[in-house]
Parts: C-alpha cells; sequence; structure tokens
C-alpha cells in the first residue's frame, strides 16, 4: 500500500504538469494570433490609396486631427477594419458552436441554411418590399432566426442528431437559394445591384452605424457563449455523457443555439454572407490549437484574422477589387470538397 500512494502522486504531478504545459502553449499560441490580428488590423488602416504612416493612423485612432487621414482613416478605413473584426468574431464562435455541439465539421452556419434564410430574406425586402437599411438588417436577422428554429423542429426526434440536421439544412439551404435566385431573376437593374453587393458579403461602404449593432450583440451573447464553453466541451460526448456530468442537454443546446445563431445574423445583417468564414474557423483553430480545451476563444480569433486578411487580400492583391465573400469562397470552397471526400473515404456519413 505504501508504494501505491507514491506512484499515484507522482501520475497526478505529471498530469498536472502536462496541462500546465499546455495551457502555457494555448495562452502562447493565443497571443502570437492576436498580434497577427493587430498587425493586420493595423495594415488595413495604412494602405490604400494613399499610404499613411503608423504615427499618423495612430493620431488618428488617438482622436488627433491628421490633414487628410482624419477622413480617410477616420471615417472609411478605421470603421471598415472595426467591422471586419467584430463579423470575424462573430462568424467564428457561431460555427464552432454548432460544429462543437454537433460533431460535425459541416454543421456551420454557411452549410445548414442560416446564411441563405437571411440572404434571400434580405433579396426579397430590397427587391419585391422596396426596403433598404436598416429595415433589411431587421428582416434578414427574423429570417435567419426563423430559419434556425426550423432546422432544429424539423430534424428533432428524441435528441437533435448531427448528421440529420446537416441533411435537413442542406435541402433547406437549397431551397432558399432557389428563391434567391427566383427573386433576382426578376429584379430590375438598379435593385439587382443593391441586392448582389448585399448577398456577396461585403464590407463596401462600412460605417460606424453598421458597426454599433454586430458590437452590442458580440458583448451580448458573446459572453453568453463564453461562459458555456465547458458545457459545450461536454456535449461533444454524447447527450448521455453529458448529462451524467451534470449538463441539462436541451436547455444547453437551445441557449447555444439561440446565441450562435443570433450573433450569426448580425454579422450577417451588417456584411452579407461572408463565404465559409463560420465554416473554416473552427477546424483551422482545431488544426493549430489542438483537441483539448474549448476552441472559442481561438475561432474567435481565427475568425477575425479570416476576415480582415481577405478583405485586405480583394482589396489590393489584384487588378480588380473583389468583395471579401469572394476571397473566402475561393479559400473555403476547396476545404469543403476535401471535407467530403475524406469523410466519404473513411466511410463517415453526412
Amino acid at each position: 500500500m505504501t508504494g501505491i500512494a507514491p506512484a499515484t502522486e507522482r501520475t497526478a504531478a505529471f498530469v498536472g504538469t502536462l496541462r500546465r504545459r499546455r495551457e502555457r502553449r494555448r495562452t502562447l499560441l493565443l497571443g502570437v494570433v492576436g498580434v497577427l490580428v493587430l498587425a493586420v488590423f493595423a495594415a488595413s488602416l495604412m494602405v490604400g490609396e494613399r499610404f499613411y504612416p503608423p504615427a499618423d493612423v495612430l493620431a488618428v485612432v488617438l482622436g488627433g486631427d491628421v490633414p487628410g487621414a482624419s477622413f480617410t482613416v477616420g471615417r472609411l478605413r478605421l470603421p471598415r477594419a472595426v467591422l471586419a473584426v467584430l463579423v470575424g468574431v462573430c462568424f467564428g464562435l457561431g460555427g464552432v458552436t454548432f460544429q462543437t455541439m454537433l460533431r460535425n465539421p459541416l454543421a456551420s452556419p454557411d452549410i445548414i441554411g442560416i446564411s441563405a434564410g437571411a440572404s434571400a430574406a434580405a433579396a426579397f425586402s430590397i427587391v419585391v418590399l422596396g426596403l433598404t437599411g436598416a429595415r433589411v438588417s431587421v428582416l434578414a436577422i427574423v429570417v435567419g432566426l426563423a430559419v434556425a428554429v426550423a432546422v432544429y423542429l424539423l430534424s428533432f426526434r428524441g435528441g437533435v442528431a448531427g448528421t440529420r440536421l446537416v441533411l435537413i439544412g442542406i435541402g433547406i439551404a437549397a431551397m432558399l437559394d432557389a428563391v434567391t435566385s427566383f427573386v433576382l431573376e426578376k429584379a430590375p437593374q438598379w435593385e439587382l445591384q443593391e441586392a448582389m453587393r448585399w448577398l456577396t458579403g461585403s464590407l463596401n461602404g462600412s460605417s460606424w452605424g453598421d458597426v454599433l449593432p454586430v458590437l452590442v450583440a458580440l458583448g451580448v451573447l458573446g459572453p453568453v457563449l463564453l461562459s458555456r464553453g465547458r458545457d459545450l466541451s461536454m456535449l461533444q460526448l454524447g447527450d448521455d455523457a453529458a448529462a451524467a456530468l451534470g449538463v441539462r442537454t436541451e436547455r444547453t443546446r437551445i441557449l447555444l443555439i439561440v446565441a450562435a445563431v443570433g450573433l450569426i445574423a448580425f454579422a450577417t445583417s451588417a456584411t452579407g454572407p461572408i463565404a465559409f468564414v463560420a465554416f473554416l474557423a473552427g477546424p483551422i483553430a482545431a488544426r493549430v490549437f489542438g483537441p483539448h480545451g474549448s476552441l472559442l476563444l481561438p475561432a474567435a480569433f481565427v475568425g477575425a484574422l479570416l476576415v480582415l486578411t481577405a478583405d485586405l487580400v480583394g482589396q489590393f492583391a489584384f487588378g480588380t477589387k473583389y468583395p471579401v465573400g469572394v476571397v473566402t469562397g475561393a479559400l473555403g470552397a476547396p476545404y469543403l470538397v476535401y471535407l467530403i471526400i475524406r469523410t466519404n473515404r473513411s466511410g463517415g456519413s453526412l
């Protein structure tokens, strides 16, 4: 008996050391990604038709008056960059919540119809109802939430299975995309241009008025998700195991879905459906940070970095300026094909 206790203590000490190392590595990686976000954010403020040095940009950010830079940086570039960070965080948090909760990398708002619902609502409100501005955003938010509820209810059968929800979501997304295409086909030229700008996913014309609703939504719903990080990780083990560990599974799942869909809907209403950010942020974070611990905060950082970088690339990497959604779509589509092929070869089900 005397030999067992020291062995147990050594094992506990070894496990504790591994856990501390893992936490230090995780903190270091979060710091690195955070620095990358700040670096690309700063580049977004400095680079453009005219380059402004860091001193001028910093003066404008701190409220100083710099001829030329005060308007270009303070009124045009700064709200655009801030909105890019906010929507990236929203898409990252929302996407990884669905993927983790349903244990399926395809369970992203891009795939299961939430973004398609918001897009169809926006196209209908612009072309058919003649709405503009905030009213388009409000309708997109409401319909995005309604689609999420519909997908959840249709896939509920003594619980929610990730595969069933994904398949139902894909079917609803296809129907909603057909509605969007039909509406756009009947649209006059001037309304078609406005609808397509919104549907592509773009940060063009961003203003502080666009930033505020997303900031409020993130301030309210973001802490809800982050505070439920442990419960979300437990849901990965299955409902029975999570319930045995003290998680109220259905109540927790509904709370997570409402918070995640709210973030996605508000972000989409501000910029349109920026393709595949919610889909990519979680898997990239898992690759970089590893499987241990919650992926909510890492996915939020990765989402912000994706949107900022894609917007910068779309503006200045090519001879023509492309909306941010075009760049993220070009990145995400090959990964989606790869994921489906890998799942098929491994014998998994979609």
